[in-house]
């Protein structure tokens, strides 16, 4: 027998255990009695209806919290559920406990893995006025401060000695599971207390210790099904949970004109000292806009409110509102109005090719692993430092966040080799082998570089930000895609191909996307052996590739190196424009070279993709590395080739000499020139070279008088 009491305007319905031995389908029965079967049905009815709205909205630019809490009110009394039959053969009053209580299951560990990722000597970074009134504070509630030493000085210390002895130094899952259950207990004990059952798992998970071993494993563990599956569930319950037939015009206006009010006023509040500060305004109107934000903290908030009786279903319903129409008029607006790319935009060229010969070339290069520092340190040092031209290399190690929350950007030479041990177990050894590389070149090369810990979707923000700062000529790249001794390929990491994306799409220098193919057939160590390095420029035309000749005529400067331009002349196009301005530029740097031994220049005439291909394939296993640049001007050549592209980060050349069905041993460089909001760049060249105008050689252009050559 089932017993219902009316609690409020709301029905808790008690069921009796035995009567869960419903008949399943195949018996007639309806196995929506169950309520394991009824919680399956509406979690899933939930996530299918919130994905495919998060599908639709995200087109439009909106947050996926208000997908996801649309996805719930479509099922609930505003919607869906208006209609009693649909609403209650859906979500009954029956399954209604069940499903509230996995929603706050899932806001528990949502909070906790949220906690484990912050820092929490960052978050006590406060002045000593401010600590004063935190200890004040500490001694009215009496109840928190016990929570928080029980978690301390019981719980940090055993989940710590739990990682260091069983499992010597790793978490396995026994550690795991003690702290899930931990998690539970913590929640148990502050609601024990009569405080809110959060407040247990955000104090423990600021007591766990962020980053690897313990957070990067309890991250691997519970991130995906915690912000991928029990966070949407919590957002969708609290939409099936409002109602906005309840909601009066005269509260409707009263809210609308508080919300208005509120979002002026935080606007203000940032404006106007930014403006006392001669801050940008457009910045500090952008971070009042973020000040008027809502999400989860809010809505756990309300929900809170709501069940201590605090607020009424319609205050409930017209916050949830709130956060609904501010969400969807916030993120659009703020995508419109704030391009971070804008930061680097600058109207100075930072090429190679309008670098001048006796002016500081600056390397910057970004390493994901040890693997490709071979190259990388061939690369540079066929880069040709030398008295009269030095080098600046920045360097940057490339980490994964995982584990914590806030992302790290640190200078290698400022931090301490054990704290760069423990937060990056490459940048040690990457920070010593080009300090190794500097001593080789001393007086020539100067060297300084740097760790960034975060996501590599976010990661190109770093790249960029360093890059502009320290004014590089051009960055390197890692390829996301990896070859084995076998010769076999394994992606490193796929979202360092959408991070290689946008430093292109951003990068306020040149961009080289780096394909190390070296460990298939090792080159020679030209720092160390000082052997011979054989470079190959396929040139076909275009800025890009005229920025890649630039580069290469840079190293065949170096003793050792030995460059081959192989230009691709289409058949019966001798007296086009293109050609000839291409003829003029190639022409130059041939000029430059005379009497270099060491740089070569061949002409091979196609008539279509294929001959070109099979040029390629006969060529390239000449070479250590392949140059090439990464867009062409639209011809023939391409055609064929751009239908099976699936890197458009390389372009359609660079695509074909990096897969894998592409047999070689040559590493690949795919070279993009700078890009000026998008236009287009025009040769400076001399038509008729002579010795007496040697000197405004296209590469010998000051970087404050380019504009005039680039302005399209």
């Amino acid at each position: 027998m089932a017993a219902a009491s009316e609690i409020g305007n709301k029905s808790m319905v008690c069921q009796d255990p035995h009567s869960f031995g419903h008949l399943d389908i195949w018996k007639g029965g309806n196995p929506l009695e169950s309520p394991s079967c009824l919680l399956y049905m509406q979690v899933s009815l939930m996530t299918m209806v919130t994905q495919f709205m998060d599908a639709c909205l995200k087109s439009l630019g909106q947050s996926s919290i208000v997908s996801q809490i649309m996805g719930g009110v479509l099922f609930g009394p505003s919607m869906l559920g208006n209609k009693k039959i649909l609403g209650l053969a859906l979500f009954p009053t029956k399954g209604a406990v069940v499903l509230d209580t996995v929603s706050l299951f899932g806001l528990m560990f949502f909070f906790f893995i949220w906690c484990v990722k912050m820092d929490i000597a960052t978050l006590m970074k406060t002045e000593k006025d401010q600590s004063g009134s935190f200890v004040r504070l500490a001694c009215i509630l009496l109840s928190i401060v016990g929570v928080w030493l029980l978690v301390i000085f019981v719980m940090r210390p055993t989940i710590i000695w739990m990682v260091k002895h069983p499992g010597r130094g790793s978490v396995n899952e026994i550690c795991l599971v003690c702290i899930f259950l931990l998690v539970l207990l913590s929640a148990f004990v502050s609601e024990l207390i009569g405080q809110h059952f959060i407040m247990g798992p955000i104090l423990l998970g600021l007591a766990v210790p962020e980053g690897p071993p313990i957070g990067t494993a309890l991250m691997s563990k519970l991130e995906t099904i915690c912000t991928a599956f029990l966070y949407p569930i919590f957002l969708a319950v609290n939409g099936l949970q409002t109602d906005f037939f309840k909601i009066d015009k005269q509260s409707l206006w009263i809210v609308c004109v508080i919300l208005i009010v509120a979002f002026f006023v935080k606007i203000g509040a940032v404006m106007l000292p930014g403006y006392y500060y001669n801050l940008p305004l457009k910045q500090c109107f952008v971070i009042g806009l973020f000040l008027n934000g809502r999400g989860i903290a809010e809505l756990a908030t309300y929900n809170m409110w709501k069940r201590g009786k605090l607020i009424s279903e319609q205050e409930f319903a017209l916050m949830v509102a709130s956060i609904i129409v501010v969400n969807c008029i916030l993120v659009p607006l703020i995508r419109y109005i704030y391009d971070p790319s804008e930061l680097y935009q600058t109207g100075k060229r930072c090429t190679i090719q309008h670098t001048r010969r006796d002016l500081e070339l600056r390397v910057m290069v970004c390493i994901h692993n040890n693997e490709n520092l071979p190259m990388i340190l061939n690369l540079l040092e066929a880069s040709y430092a030398s008295r009269e031209s030095r080098i600046e290399v920045t360097a940057l190690v490339l980490v994964e966040l995982q584990g914590r929350a806030r992302p790290i950007l640190f200078a290698n030479q400022e931090q301490p080799h054990d704290e760069m041990r423990s937060m990056s177990c490459n940048a040690s050894h990457i920070d010593n082998a080009l300090r190794q590389y500097a001593q080789q070149n001393e007086g020539y090369v100067s060297v300084q570089s740097f760790t960034s810990i975060s996501t590599f979707e976010t990661m190109y923000d770093d790249i960029c930000k360093i890059s502009l700062d320290t004014g590089s000529n051009i960055l390197i790249l890692p390829f996301h895609k990896r070859w084995e001794i076998d010769a076999t390929v394994e992606i490193s990491h796929r979202t360092i191909q959408t991070m290689n994306i946008e430093v292109l799409e951003r990068a306020p220098c040149s961009v080289g996307i780096l394909v190390d193919r070296g460990i298939l057939s090792p080159s020679p160590s030209l720092l160390m052996a000082r052997a011979a390095f054989y470079v190959a420029v396929f040139f076909i035309g275009g800025q890009d590739d005229a920025e890649t000749l630039a580069y290469a005529s840079r190293m065949v400067r170096h003793e050792c190196v030995y460059v081959t331009v192989v230009r691709f002349l289409l058949f019966g196009q001798e007296n086009s424009k293109d050609r000839k301005r291409d003829s003029d530029l190639i022409d130059e740097y041939r000029y430059y070279n005379a009497g270099n031994q060491r740089f070569e220049l061949m002409n091979e005439v196609v008539k279509n993709g294929i001959e070109m291909s099979t040029c390629i394939r006969r060529l390239i296993d000449y070479f250590d590395l392949v140059m090439v640049g990464r867009e062409h001007p639209d011809s023939v050549i391409f055609q064929g080739h751009d239908q099976w592209s699936e890197c458009q980060e390389l372009g359609v050349i660079g695509d074909m000499l990096a897969s894998p069905d592409f047999v070689t041993k040559a590493s690949l460089l795919v070279v993009q020139q700078q890009k000026i909001r998008g236009t287009l760049v025009k040769h400076n060249v001399n038509a008729n070279p002579v010795p007496n105008h040697r000197d405004q050689l296209v590469y010998d252009i000051p970087n404050d008088t380019v504009d005039k050559y680039d302005r399209v």
